[in-house]
Protein backbone atom coordinates (compact mmCIF):
# COMPACT_ATOMS: atom_id res chain seq x y z
CA UNK A 1 0.00 0.00 0.00
CA UNK A 2 2.85 2.41 0.81
CA UNK A 3 4.59 1.58 -1.97
CA UNK A 4 1.41 2.37 -4.21
CA UNK A 5 0.66 5.58 -2.91
CA UNK A 6 4.65 6.30 -3.19
CA UNK A 7 4.62 5.36 -7.57
CA UNK A 8 1.32 7.13 -7.48
CA UNK A 9 2.80 10.57 -6.87
CA UNK A 10 1.62 11.20 -3.03
CA UNK A 11 2.28 14.86 -2.42
CA UNK A 12 4.24 14.26 0.71
CA UNK A 13 7.37 13.39 -0.45
CA UNK A 14 10.40 13.36 1.16
CA UNK A 15 12.93 16.33 1.52
CA UNK A 16 15.09 13.44 -0.26
CA UNK A 17 12.98 13.03 -2.86
CA UNK A 18 12.56 16.44 -3.72
CA UNK A 19 15.81 17.08 -3.59
CA UNK A 20 16.77 14.46 -5.18
CA UNK A 21 14.63 15.20 -8.00
CA UNK A 22 15.66 19.06 -7.65
CA UNK A 23 19.27 17.75 -8.47
CA UNK A 24 18.71 15.31 -11.19
CA UNK A 25 19.92 17.99 -13.62
CA UNK A 26 23.46 17.09 -12.80
CA UNK A 27 25.48 20.00 -10.94
CA UNK A 28 28.73 20.31 -12.82
CA UNK A 29 30.74 22.03 -10.04
CA UNK A 30 30.14 23.57 -5.92
CA UNK A 31 29.00 27.04 -8.05
CA UNK A 32 26.13 25.03 -9.72
CA UNK A 33 25.38 22.91 -6.88
CA UNK A 34 24.59 26.02 -4.36
CA UNK A 35 22.35 27.54 -7.20
CA UNK A 36 20.79 24.58 -7.24
CA UNK A 37 20.26 24.59 -3.58
CA UNK A 38 19.06 28.21 -3.21
CA UNK A 39 16.75 27.56 -6.07
CA UNK A 40 15.70 25.03 -3.78
CA UNK A 41 15.52 27.42 -0.98
CA UNK A 42 13.34 30.15 -3.14
CA UNK A 43 10.82 27.13 -3.62
CA UNK A 44 10.68 26.43 -0.06
CA UNK A 45 11.82 23.00 -0.37
CA UNK A 46 14.30 23.67 2.56
CA UNK A 47 14.29 26.72 4.61
CA UNK A 48 17.17 29.41 4.92
CA UNK A 49 18.60 27.66 8.17
CA UNK A 50 18.41 24.04 6.09
CA UNK A 51 20.31 26.06 3.16
CA UNK A 52 23.08 27.65 5.45
CA UNK A 53 24.13 24.55 7.22
CA UNK A 54 24.14 22.46 3.92
CA UNK A 55 26.30 25.74 2.40
CA UNK A 56 28.39 25.48 5.60
CA UNK A 57 29.00 21.27 5.25
CA UNK A 58 29.95 22.19 1.56
CA UNK A 59 32.65 25.20 2.46
CA UNK A 60 34.21 23.18 4.90
CA UNK A 61 35.71 21.15 2.28
CA UNK A 62 37.99 23.92 1.39
CA UNK A 63 38.75 25.60 4.21
CA UNK A 64 41.96 24.78 6.33
CA UNK A 65 42.93 24.61 9.98
CA UNK A 66 44.85 28.01 9.58
CA UNK A 67 41.92 29.87 8.86
CA UNK A 68 40.02 29.12 12.06
CA UNK A 69 42.74 28.24 14.72
CA UNK A 70 43.25 30.01 17.89
CA UNK A 71 46.64 31.81 17.24
CA UNK A 72 49.13 30.31 20.03
CA UNK A 73 49.39 33.28 21.14
CA UNK A 74 45.69 33.39 22.46
CA UNK A 75 46.07 29.80 23.98
CA UNK A 76 45.43 29.26 27.57
CA UNK A 77 48.20 26.53 28.82
CA UNK A 78 49.50 24.81 31.70
CA UNK A 79 53.00 24.39 32.60
CA UNK A 80 53.66 20.50 33.36
CA UNK A 81 55.68 21.84 36.60
CA UNK A 82 52.33 23.97 37.69
CA UNK A 83 50.43 23.29 41.00
CA UNK A 84 47.35 23.30 41.77
CA UNK A 85 47.80 26.70 43.34
CA UNK A 86 49.28 28.15 40.03
CA UNK A 87 47.13 27.04 37.36
CA UNK A 88 43.42 26.40 38.86
CA UNK A 89 43.21 30.51 38.25
CA UNK A 90 43.53 30.04 34.77
CA UNK A 91 41.48 27.55 34.20
CA UNK A 92 38.77 28.95 36.28
CA UNK A 93 39.21 32.30 34.39
CA UNK A 94 39.11 31.31 30.82
CA UNK A 95 36.13 28.50 31.55
CA UNK A 96 37.73 26.30 28.81
CA UNK A 97 37.42 22.35 29.53
CA UNK A 98 40.77 21.32 27.77
CA UNK A 99 43.99 23.18 28.20
CA UNK A 100 47.62 21.94 26.23
CA UNK A 101 50.34 21.19 28.43
CA UNK A 102 53.85 22.77 28.15
CA UNK A 103 57.44 21.88 28.85
CA UNK A 104 60.22 23.60 29.14
CA UNK A 105 61.23 23.72 25.72
CA UNK A 106 59.65 26.18 23.16
CA UNK A 107 56.99 24.07 21.66
CA UNK A 108 57.06 21.37 23.57
CA UNK A 109 53.36 19.97 24.48
CA UNK A 110 53.65 17.02 26.19
CA UNK A 111 49.53 16.45 26.27
CA UNK A 112 46.10 17.69 27.18
CA UNK A 113 44.54 18.57 30.56
CA UNK A 114 40.64 17.78 30.56
CA UNK A 115 39.04 20.05 33.37
CA UNK A 116 37.03 16.99 34.53
CA UNK A 117 40.43 14.80 35.35
CA UNK A 118 40.44 16.88 38.24
CA UNK A 119 37.53 17.15 39.68
CA UNK A 120 37.78 13.33 41.50
CA UNK A 121 41.36 14.54 42.78
CA UNK A 122 39.60 17.77 44.39
CA UNK A 123 36.49 15.70 45.89
CA UNK A 124 39.16 13.51 47.61
CA UNK A 125 41.18 16.53 48.67
CA UNK A 126 44.23 15.19 46.40
CA UNK A 127 44.50 18.35 44.24
CA UNK A 128 47.61 19.92 45.74
CA UNK A 129 49.45 16.82 45.64
CA UNK A 130 48.31 16.00 42.13
CA UNK A 131 51.18 15.02 39.08
CA UNK A 132 50.11 16.62 35.56
CA UNK A 133 52.12 13.83 34.17
CA UNK A 134 49.85 11.14 35.71
CA UNK A 135 46.79 13.24 34.72
CA UNK A 136 47.25 14.54 31.21
CA UNK A 137 46.25 13.05 27.92
CA UNK A 138 48.00 12.54 24.90
CA UNK A 139 47.88 15.42 22.12
CA UNK A 140 46.38 15.61 18.66
CA UNK A 141 48.80 17.60 16.39
CA UNK A 142 47.72 18.67 12.88
CA UNK A 143 49.45 20.55 9.90
CA UNK A 144 48.24 24.14 9.27
CA UNK A 145 46.57 22.70 5.74
CA UNK A 146 44.89 19.99 7.27
CA UNK A 147 41.25 20.24 5.44
CA UNK A 148 38.41 20.64 7.86
CA UNK A 149 36.20 17.86 6.69
CA UNK A 150 38.85 15.69 7.03
CA UNK A 151 39.66 16.93 10.95
CA UNK A 152 35.96 16.92 11.83
CA UNK A 153 35.97 12.67 10.22
CA UNK A 154 39.37 12.65 12.58
CA UNK A 155 37.54 14.38 15.80
CA UNK A 156 34.74 11.71 15.31
CA UNK A 157 36.40 8.86 14.60
CA UNK A 158 39.34 8.97 17.33
CA UNK A 159 36.40 10.90 20.18
CA UNK A 160 39.22 14.28 20.22
CA UNK A 161 37.94 17.45 21.06
CA UNK A 162 41.20 19.38 20.27
CA UNK A 163 44.46 19.24 18.14
CA UNK A 164 47.29 21.51 18.12
CA UNK A 165 48.25 22.77 14.56
CA UNK A 166 51.53 22.48 13.59
CA UNK A 167 53.34 24.91 11.08
CA UNK A 168 55.73 24.11 8.07
CA UNK A 169 58.80 24.08 10.92
CA UNK A 170 57.55 22.04 13.14
CA UNK A 171 56.18 24.87 15.45
CA UNK A 172 53.10 24.84 17.64
CA UNK A 173 51.27 27.80 15.19
CA UNK A 174 47.77 27.16 17.56
CA UNK A 175 44.96 25.00 18.00
CA UNK A 176 41.53 24.16 16.20
CA UNK A 177 38.44 22.12 18.52
CA UNK A 178 35.64 20.46 17.23
CA UNK A 179 33.33 23.36 18.27
CA UNK A 180 35.67 25.62 16.27
CA UNK A 181 34.67 23.51 13.00
CA UNK A 182 31.01 23.02 13.60
CA UNK A 183 30.67 26.82 14.03
CA UNK A 184 31.68 26.88 9.89
CA UNK A 185 28.45 24.40 9.35
CA UNK A 186 25.77 25.70 11.60
CA UNK A 187 26.88 28.83 12.67
CA UNK A 188 27.69 30.60 16.18
CA UNK A 189 28.21 28.16 19.00
CA UNK A 190 26.91 29.87 22.38
CA UNK A 191 26.84 28.56 25.91
CA UNK A 192 26.45 29.48 29.21
CA UNK A 193 29.75 30.46 29.26
CA UNK A 194 29.97 32.60 25.94
CA UNK A 195 29.77 36.61 26.51
CA UNK A 196 29.70 39.39 23.81
CA UNK A 197 33.36 39.84 23.87
CA UNK A 198 34.83 36.58 23.64
CA UNK A 199 37.14 36.08 20.57
CA UNK A 200 35.62 38.99 18.54
CA UNK A 201 38.88 39.34 17.01
CA UNK A 202 42.00 37.57 17.12
CA UNK A 203 45.47 37.58 15.34
CA UNK A 204 46.34 34.77 12.96
CA UNK A 205 49.83 33.70 12.48
CA UNK A 206 50.76 35.98 9.67
CA UNK A 207 49.88 39.64 10.83
CA UNK A 208 46.12 39.29 9.76
CA UNK A 209 43.34 39.23 11.91
CA UNK A 210 40.10 37.03 12.05
CA UNK A 211 37.15 39.12 12.99
CA UNK A 212 33.75 38.44 13.75
CA UNK A 213 31.17 40.09 11.57
CA UNK A 214 29.34 40.87 14.61
CA UNK A 215 32.29 43.00 16.29
CA UNK A 216 30.56 46.54 17.01
CA UNK A 217 32.47 49.51 15.32
CA UNK A 218 33.10 51.13 18.33
CA UNK A 219 35.43 47.88 19.28
CA UNK A 220 36.72 47.33 15.68
CA UNK A 221 37.72 51.27 16.00
CA UNK A 222 39.41 50.56 19.14
CA UNK A 223 41.73 47.59 17.77
CA UNK A 224 42.51 48.99 14.25
CA UNK A 225 43.18 52.85 15.43
CA UNK A 226 40.40 53.33 12.80
CA UNK A 227 37.22 55.77 12.32
CA UNK A 228 34.44 54.02 11.16
CA UNK A 229 30.94 55.90 11.45
CA UNK A 230 28.40 54.52 13.72
CA UNK A 231 25.79 56.52 11.74
CA UNK A 232 24.54 53.83 10.12
CA UNK A 233 25.58 51.03 11.15
CA UNK A 234 26.31 48.79 14.47
CA UNK A 235 28.62 46.08 13.03
CA UNK A 236 32.19 45.96 10.87
CA UNK A 237 29.85 43.30 9.21
CA UNK A 238 27.64 46.26 8.32
CA UNK A 239 30.23 47.98 6.93
CA UNK A 240 31.62 45.20 4.64
CA UNK A 241 28.27 44.27 3.69
CA UNK A 242 27.74 47.90 2.47
CA UNK A 243 30.76 47.71 0.56
CA UNK A 244 30.37 44.91 -1.30
CA UNK A 245 26.54 45.88 -2.76
CA UNK A 246 25.55 42.45 -2.26
CA UNK A 247 25.28 39.74 -0.10
CA UNK A 248 29.14 38.24 -0.63
CA UNK A 249 30.55 34.46 -0.71
CA UNK A 250 33.20 33.22 0.82
CA UNK A 251 36.48 34.28 -0.28
CA UNK A 252 35.23 37.20 -1.43
CA UNK A 253 37.11 40.60 -1.01
CA UNK A 254 36.67 43.92 -0.62
CA UNK A 255 39.14 47.07 0.09
CA UNK A 256 37.78 49.72 2.87
CA UNK A 257 40.08 52.63 3.87
CA UNK A 258 43.34 51.13 4.92
CA UNK A 259 42.32 47.49 5.09
CA UNK A 260 41.28 44.63 3.13
CA UNK A 261 38.53 42.60 3.88
CA UNK A 262 38.08 39.07 3.04
CA UNK A 263 34.75 37.03 3.89
CA UNK A 264 36.01 33.83 5.53
CA UNK A 265 32.24 32.41 6.10
CA UNK A 266 29.25 33.26 5.58
CA UNK A 267 25.48 32.26 4.53
CA UNK A 268 22.51 33.39 2.43
CA UNK A 269 21.63 35.08 5.48
CA UNK A 270 24.52 37.01 6.75
CA UNK A 271 28.66 37.32 6.76
CA UNK A 272 29.83 35.42 9.52
CA UNK A 273 33.40 35.89 9.72
CA UNK A 274 36.14 37.66 8.25
CA UNK A 275 39.78 38.34 7.42
CA UNK A 276 41.25 41.74 8.36
CA UNK A 277 44.56 42.54 6.27
CA UNK A 278 46.48 45.89 6.65
CA UNK A 279 47.13 47.40 3.38
CA UNK A 280 50.36 49.60 3.84
CA UNK A 281 49.57 51.82 0.89
CA UNK A 282 46.11 51.81 0.66
CA UNK A 283 44.33 55.54 0.87
CA UNK A 284 42.04 55.90 3.60
CA UNK A 285 38.45 56.15 2.60
CA UNK A 286 36.85 55.94 5.82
Amino acid sequence: MNEERHKSGSPNKSLFDKLSTLLSGEPKNRDELLDVLKSAQERELIDNEALGTIQGAIVIAEMQAREIMIPRTQMVVVNITDTAKEFLPAIIKSQHSRFPVVGDKPDEILGILLAKDLLPLAAENKLDKADLKNIIRPATFVPESKRLNVLLNDFRANRNHMALVINEYGGVAGLVTIEDVLEQIVGEIEDEHDSEDDYLIKRSATNQFIVKALTPIDDFNTHFKTDFSEDEFDTIGGIVMNHFGHLPERDESVRIGSYLFKVLNADNRTIRLLEVSPQKHAQLEL
